[in-house]
């Protein structure tokens, strides 16, 4: 098992930052990737960013050059840098993590943590 603990979410205004952090503990060593992902009330979760053991990046088309993904192995911390937030970023923010397992991979996600973005 893998738990995953978020935090950082808050009340910013439009052109404002924030940075959630993601905290894995248990069995990660299976781990290859993490990422966030978001929901905004009546959409479906989406893909944000994410990133693998190797650096190996991705970001959804809307986050592209405002948000930044990194990680911290000796703290197995995964954090999401978001700059220039816009009202439309309003959601849950899920942190995730992909476990690799002899018959494919796992999906771990945290709690959620509220992101809210105000004009």
């Amino acid at each position: 098992q893998v738990q995953l603990v978020e935090s950082g979410g808050g009340l910013v205004q439009a052109g404002g930052s924030l940075r959630l952090s993601c905290v894995a503990s248990g069995r990660i060593f299976k781990i290859y990737r993490m990422g966030w992902y978001r929901q905004a009330p009546g959409k479906p979760r989406e893909l944000v960013a994410h990133i693998t053991n190797g650096g190996s990046t991705n970001y959804a088309d809307s986050v592209k050059g405002r948000f930044t993904i990194s990680r911290d192995n000796a703290k197995n911390t995964v954090y999401l840098r978001m700059d220039s937030l816009k009202p439309e970023d309003t959601a849950v923010y899920y942190c995730k993590a992909d476990e690799r397992t002899v018959y494919g991979s796992n999906a771990y996600w945290g709690q959620g943590t509220q992101v809210t973005v105000s004009s």
